[in-house]
């Protein structure tokens, strides 16, 4: 049986102690960080140790969205623009902008595949709002749901042919939050009438395999609890509200927003979240004692959240479609060059 966790690896290979942690604990999946990432032939390396070490063929995630959140660096490897980009191009241009960022995210399936990585954590579906803090800013794929919901329709398109499973975000928006979560809470006091348009892309993309929360208190649904560890949110508003039933993960427990709304450590903020209707924590600091501490709090991957788990793992353990990159990444280059139209 594996864990209810996925675990952030912050070091280009593993020590006696993680080995023999992982071996024990058995995360369900891994997270790579750009510490971790030093060149393909080491990447390759490390995913196929992580898997040894915890004996099952577990999913190794990583965020490369593109732009500013990209843990695969140049001149190792490529660079991608931000998710920003597309959505101009689409507005330019909507079947460029769509192809764009399909082509875009195969192309970053056919990198991520070659050096053993099989999930990615984006597309991010948040609708940025004037006044909102810069967190999610260029990463957004547009500014209104129906540009949004296209374009990451689009990306996960593309991951899936490239045989790399996608994970939304933040679910259920990020978008109108005035604080960055990694520091500190964000309270969004928006009525539930004006959170309808941030939920939109969501409901759009209700079909994914997995989505990541939000560690922000919407007032309108729960004035106690930000969503990740809301029992009413991920229920009434994730599960029953955007007909959400694939894997539902936490973002980082570490972020500053969980210490301020709950008391405790990471064992505690863990199985509040699982408690909630998260079916997989994600713990990312690197650090040996923080994952000790948050699998305390964490259970066995069991019932719908096992075959949820199971969903996504047919989406990362599937071969790539057969796929030219020296001429995907030449259409890429030539459409992301696509003029104003007159």
């Amino acid at each position: 049986m594996t864990a209810s966790c996925s675990l952030g690896i912050r070091q280009p290979a593993l020590d006696a102690p993680m080995r023999g942690f992982f071996r024990d604990a058995k995360p369900w999946s891994f997270v790579l960080f750009a510490e971790a990432c030093v060149s393909r032939q080491q990447v390759r390396a490390l995913c196929a140790e992580l898997r040894e070490a915890v004996g099952h063929d577990a999913i190794v995630f990583i965020d490369q969205e593109g732009g500013r959140v990209a843990r695969l660096k140049a001149p190792e490897w490529p660079l991608w623009p931000a998710a920003a980009h597309y959505g101009e191009l689409y507005l330019r241009d909507r079947q460029a902008g769509v192809e764009a960022a399909r082509l875009g995210h195969r192309l970053i399936a056919h990198e991520l595949k070659s050096i053993g990585v099989d999930g990615d954590f984006t597309p991010v579906l948040d609708t940025p709002v004037p006044g909102a803090d810069a967190i999610i800013g260029d990463r957004a794929l547009g500014k209104d749901a129906k540009t949004i919901a296209a374009l990451g329709a689009a990306a996960l398109q593309g991951l899936h042919a490239g045989g790399v499973a996608g994970c939304v975000k933040h679910m259920p928006g990020h978008g109108r939050a005035e604080a960055d979560s990694h520091l500190a809470l964000p309270r969004v006091s928006a009525t539930a009438e004006q959170l309808e348009a941030d939920i939109a892309p969501f409901a759009q993309l209700a079909w994914a395999e997995a989505a990541m929360t939000a560690h922000i208190l919407y007032e309108a649904w729960d004035v106690d609890r930000p969503a990740t560890c809301s029992a009413k949110v991920i229920g009434e508003i994730i599960r029953r509200r955007l007909g959400f039933h694939g894997l539902l993960m936490s973002d980082d427990l570490d972020m500053k927003a969980l210490q301020y709304a709950l008391n405790g450590g990471l064992a505690q903020r863990a199985a509040a979240a699982l408690e909630a209707g998260v079916d997989v924590v994600l713990q990312c600091s690197g650090a040996l004692k923080d994952m000790q501490d948050t699998l305390e709090g964490c259970r066995q991957l069991d019932g719908v959240s096992l075959l949820r788990a199971r969903s996504v793992e047919r989406f990362a353990k599937r071969a790539g479609e057969p796929f030219d990159a020296e001429a995907g990444w030449a259409r890429f280059d030539q459409l992301m060059q696509t003029p104003s139209a007159p």
